[in-house]
């Protein structure tokens, strides 16, 4: 891979303190600085009042995070993006989800304004690192339970930390979540042998360095890659707000991304499948899994968990004229399903 030392003039943050700022020359037309800018854009079209802070964790790293109507006393919504993204992604749902109860949302470790630290290695001490980052998270913030949703890879880390932390879950919601299903044993065979070739060749590379070493080109190549977030999100935001958010959300030092690559086999499967865990989740804590009806996310693993929690609460639904991003093609459907979820949680408390 060649190294591309040009660089242009831009921001950048320094690692140990996320407060201060540094200017040094560089590649990618990204910062912290504009990255800030890109989340501010989406939440000035959110009406919900809210609160934000760099939360700190017990080994200096700090997770950013924004609390939704946090004067609200009924049961408080956690929100955990997927890979890849960041906590304006659920700019569609605050509004809707915050009226009536406080709504948590922070930019997972590695990914978005928090700190991005070198992970593990290993697969599972890496992701006992993200459960641990959660659990000091909610000490600090001081919440006792509540209802935890994960989309995609943010759905296999919630489950993840059900399973350690039962006693905090009031339901978990599961959005098209990552990482439940096996890799069929007879997959690799039924593929062509430069297909094969070629995934040995990309799995050397983190997911998103295309779009790093793309440099001052990156910011279009993702309005080209991704033109579908623009319409998904046309609704609230204008232009490419999501599409300039997205960008410098990972245009950053990899952190998450990598901790995902050491977390999935090749072809993307998870290479701890949550499905031969999920049976260990307390069976006191409900579970509702919802899907998009057009996601590649196979729904057959929520199906397969809740025929192993057969004496336990587990609500499949799927939503149709929906991607993988569920939560921005079809917002009204899975708005009232989430809230719908939570009013019944508020029940149980009274």
């Amino acid at each position: 891979m060649i190294v591309l030392h040009f660089r242009i003039h831009s921001c950048l943050i320094s690692s140990s303190n996320p407060t201060r700022e540094r200017r040094r020359c560089s590649w990618k037309p990204t910062s912290q600085r504009l990255l800030e800018a890109a989340e501010t854009r989406i939440l000035k079209y959110i009406s919900t009042p809210h609160e934000s802070k760099f939360v700190d964790l017990d080994d200096e790293n700090k997770l950013w995070t924004v609390t939704f109507n946090p004067e609200a006393t009924n049961l408080p919504l956690v929100m955990v993006h997927g890979f890849g993204g960041g906590l304006g992604l659920w700019a569609m749902s605050i509004d809707a989800l915050a009226k009536n109860r406080p709504v948590y949302v922070f930019d997972l470790l590695g990914f978005g304004r928090s700190s991005r630290p070198r992970f593990s290695t290993d697969p599972q001490e890496a992701e006992v690192e993200y459960v641990n980052s959660i659990e000091q998270w909610r000490q600090q913030i001081g919440l006792e339970k509540f209802v935890l949703l994960g989309h995609s890879f943010g759905g296999f880390l919630s489950s993840a930390y059900a399973l350690r932390h039962p006693s905090r879950v009031k339901h978990l919601v599961l959005v098209d979540s990552w990482g439940f299903q096996k890799k069929p044993e007879e997959f690799e065979f039924n593929m062509p042998l430069w297909f094969r070739a070629l995934a040995v060749v990309l799995s050397s590379f983190n997911p998103l360095a295309g779009m790093r070493a793309a440099g001052p080109l990156g910011p279009s190549l993702v309005q080209k890659l991704r033109p579908d977030f623009q319409g998904r999100f046309s609704c609230l935001l204008p232009d490419d707000a999501v599409l300039n958010y997205i960008y410098h959300c990972n245009a950053q030092k990899p952190s998450g991304e990598i901790a995902f690559k050491k977390m999935s086999a090749m072809y993307g499967w998870a290479k701890f499948p949550m499905t031969d865990r999920i049976g260990l989740v307390d069976k006191d804590i409900p579970m509702t899994m919802l899907h998009g009806g057009d996601s590649w996310i196979s729904s057959d693993p929520s199906f397969e968990t809740k025929q192993i929690r057969s004496d336990c609460y587990v609500h499949i639904e799927e939503i149709p004229d929906a991607s993988h991003h569920v939560y921005a093609d079809q917002p009204d459907a899975f708005n009232a399903l989430v809230d719908g979820i939570c009013q019944r949680e508020d029940e149980k408390l009274v």
